[in-house]
């Protein structure tokens, strides 16, 4: 029926909404600490420079605020649980359970059999941008990082300044390689499926200021590239692209605070945990005569 609204797949309900969305009325007191200085205290702060990537730590219980301290800069975001890198970020189910594109309260989830949130989103400054005339939104699930490969195979370029390279480069100081990096969350991107279903990028709507706040759920290893087509205004392919886009690229910001009064903050919030599902895949120890 034209114009009929399809029910999402997976529904939030009065039952489920606590563990899609936590408790909202803590994140939504967490949030308001993330944009007041005096509420926290600055762990660490670094901005990542134009076409690169960099790896740092977030302990559960802390916040981390993304930010385009020089105007519009797409970031592309990998999360990883520090004690066991084998479990990271997952975007096709986070973007299943929440949005394509996601804003403050969404979950970031990690990856089978641990399905967990590894953080909350509790900050965002571009949450007004909404749906654009052309369906565009902005934080995008919906694509992943630039890489070396598809460059080669679609423009017969060998180029290095790709999201993914930048990527593999941040996590090798921490013991992890090329076959770690994984899909991404598009920080500040804005993408949509036109009508034929085909992928899209929008230029980047972000000003000088703008952020993207989560708070972790759990210890975490984070790395972010500074995506070498830059605010996208003008992404393309091949080589010749590559060096009209180096005029749109700038630093991303990253800064990792603890919240003043962190226990009474967080008084009956824990550590976030994976489902007790005690199954074997239908799999049964067969029984010998049966």
């Amino acid at each position: 029926m034209a114009g009929r609204i399809p029910s999402p797949a997976y529904p939030t309900t009065p039952q489920n909404s606590p563990i899609l969305y936590g408790d909202k009325e803590l994140y939504a007191k967490i949030g308001k600490i993330s944009q007041n200085e005096d509420s926290k205290i600055l762990v660490e702060s670094f901005e990542v420079p134009i076409r690169s990537g960099k790896a740092w730590v977030v302990k559960k219980g802390q916040l981390c605020t993304l930010s385009t301290p020089h105007g519009p800069q797409v970031g592309d975001l990998n999360i990883f649980s520090l004690s066991n890198p084998r479990e990271r970020f997952w975007a096709s189910r986070t973007k299943q359970l929440h949005a394509s594109h996601v804003s403050v309260g969404d979950r970031l989830w990690s990856c089978l059999p641990y399905m967990r949130p590894l953080a909350t989103i509790v900050g965002d400054s571009l949450t007004d941008y909404g749906v654009d005339g052309v369906g565009g939104r902005v934080h995008d699930l919906l694509g992943t990082r630039c890489d070396p490969y598809v460059n080669k195979l679609l423009s017969g370029d060998d180029f290095d300044f790709q999201c993914h390279s930048n990527l593999v480069r941040a996590v090798l100081p921490y013991g992890l390689t090329e076959a770690d990096i994984h899909d991404v969350i598009n920080v500040f991107q804005v993408t949509g499926l036109n009508k034929d279903g085909k992928y899209f990028m929008e230029a980047c709507p972000a000003k000088p200021g703008d952020y993207f706040t989560f708070f972790a759920e759990t210890d975490l290893l984070c790395a972010l590239s500074t995506c070498p087509g830059g605010d996208l205004s003008v992404y393309g392919w091949g080589e010749d692209s590559a060096k009209r886009m180096l005029a749109t690229c700038r630093p991303l910001g990253v800064a990792v605070y603890e919240m003043k009064h962190r226990e009474e903050v967080l008084k009956g919030w824990k550590e976030s945990e994976r489902p007790a599902y005690k199954g074997m895949h239908g799999l049964k120890t067969p029984v010998f005569g049966e």
